[in-house]
């Protein structure tokens, strides 16, 4: 498993956090998720075959822009 912290960009609310959360916990082989209004951040702990994209197509479907931190 890989412990890597992402940008997100355009929350703005505990709503937003909500989204981005759900959106990356379902993607396959997520298994954790902490999102960080404050910090513009997702913390996501997830098995080595999750690419980057995956996450990043996830978030984008939910509104949001991820970037590598």
């Amino acid at each position: 498993m890989k412990l890597t912290t992402y940008s997100v960009e355009g929350m703005s609310c505990m709503h937003c956090v909500h989204h981005v959360t759900m959106a990356l916990k379902d993607v396959q082989g997520v298994n954790d998720v902490k999102v960080s209004l404050a910090e513009k951040t997702a913390l996501v702990n997830a098995d080595e075959s999750v690419s980057f994209e995956a996450l990043k197509a996830a978030v984008e479907d939910a509104g949001y822009q991820l970037a590598a931190k």
